[in-house]
This record gives structure tokens, C-alpha cells and sequence, in this order.
């Protein structure tokens, strides 16, 4: 099935924040896409690698906010 057939979503949480994103899951991949912006550029992923994003998301590593030391 063609992307442009299949249902993208948007989170729920993001009815009153305009600013956010769409995804499409595919057995396989995942895209992204601006949602003020739907006819831009988008984003593909493997499976495994967004499911890594979600992960480092989930445990802190991805939001810029935990403490890094520089390796020395």
C-alpha cells in the first residue's frame, strides 16, 4: 500500500499545541512528518532504529538534560 493511502496519526496530547508531529507505521518503518507542514519533507525509519529513539526518550538519553561527561 502506497504512504500516501495509509492513516497517518497525530498524538492525542497535541490538540491544543499545534507545534508537533505525525507518524506512519508500516510493519517495517516509521515516518515522520511535520504536521503544520504535511506536504514537506518526511522522515523514514527502520523499525529498530526508531524503536532506539523511542527508548533513549524514554530513559533520558535523548533529552539533552542528563549531566555528560566529556571522555577524556
Amino acid at each position: 500500500m502506497a504512504e500516501a493511502d495509509q492513516r497517518w496519526r497525530k498524538s492525542s496530547r497535541s490538540t491544543t499545541n499545534p507545534d508537533c508531529v505525525e507518524l506512519l507505521i508500516t510493519p517495517d518503518t516509521t515516518s515522520v512528518r511535520d504536521s503544520k507542514n504535511r506536504a514537506g519533507g518526511r522522515l523514514r525509519f527502520g523499525r529498530s532504529s526508531f524503536s532506539g529513539f523511542l527508548d533513549g526518550i524514554r530513559d533520558g538519553s535523548r533529552d539533552g538534560s542528563r549531566d555528560r561527561t566529556p571522555d577524556h
